[in-house]
């Protein structure tokens, strides 16, 4: 998925000359010797081992965090700006009449021969892409929290992960995260997450840190963890389910619903939403 996402996003790139796409390794800090002998046997594994390399790192912030263990380096990692991205998509598609915003219910939308309408508006198919507010069978909605912080004088060129990520953004800013609540989903950031992700960070870095921000989001996960792409009509669509993976998703899965919908191709078992009827 890594291969595909990279150059879907950086394809948009190109086109809408900016980035959003930030390629980074990720450095996973063992806690203990036991982690540290896993990462040994992963790295003999054939299927992964291209992705992964021993440490040390030439990360010159890295080499200031508590490790005891030692650390292993994920290589091809990154993160998308996606707050940037759907900016550049909305104000594009906005400007050449593409996207056209406002509340569709249920009534709003009307079967047509070989397709549906909404207003004035029709096509062969309608998606469902309602996220978390979804209640499509399988989907379960996951809460998550995270803190953006300053580190002054860190300088991590790298992500790091140990208990919890650690990801530079820039400017001694770094994103951290994150929880998984699956129980009052909608309550937003809560006391108990963030002392729990305070607690993992002082653990990880042992320095000072600034909170600037607490946020909470409702990932739409579904129960074993595969997207929920494919028709559920003559005339209709889900894509949905992507959870806390979902820009390392969102390429691939639109495609495969894009084949299934445009070039009839069958649709992957894993993701079918009738795995869950």
């Amino acid at each position: 998925m890594i291969a595909i996402a990279g150059a879907f996003y950086r394809e948009l790139e190109m086109r809408y000359d900016t980035t959003f796409w930030h390629p980074i390794p990720l450095a996973a800090i063992f806690p203990t010797a036991q982690e540290a002998g896993i990462w040994q046997l992963r790295l003999k594994d054939p299927e992964i081992a291209p992705l992964l390399e021993q440490g040390p790192s030439s990360d010159q912030g890295l080499e200031q965090l508590p490790q005891p263990y030692g650390h292993g380096v994920i290589k091809r990692c990154g993160w998308l700006d996606v707050q940037a991205f759907q900016r550049m998509h909305r104000e594009r598609w906005s400007a050449s009449g593409d996207l056209l915003e406002r509340h569709v219910s249920k009534s709003d939308i009307t079967a047509i021969p070989g397709g549906v309408r909404i207003g004035e508006h029709s096509a062969p198919f309608v998606v469902y892409c309602e996220g978390p507010f979804s209640q499509i069978t399988g989907l379960v909605p996951v809460r998550g929290e995270g803190l953006t912080v300053r580190i002054q004088g860190l300088r991590l060129g790298c992500a790091v992960h140990r208990g919890v990520f650690t990801l530079p953004i820039g400017y001694d800013v770094y994103k951290v995260g994150s929880t998984f609540a699956w129980d009052n989903v909608w309550s937003g950031p809560t006391p108990e997450a963030f002392r729990y992700l305070t607690d993992r960070l002082e653990r990880a870095v042992e320095r000072p840190f600034e909170v600037l921000d607490h946020w909470a989001g409702v990932r739409p996960a579904s129960r074993d963890r595969r997207p929920i792409l494919g028709r559920i009509g003559a005339h209709e669509a889900v894509f949905n389910g992507l959870g806390s993976r979902g820009v390392l998703l969102a390429p691939w899965s639109a495609q495969h619903l894009c084949d299934q919908l445009f070039s009839n191709t069958a649709v992957d078992p894993e993701v079918d939403p009738k795995r869950f009827s």
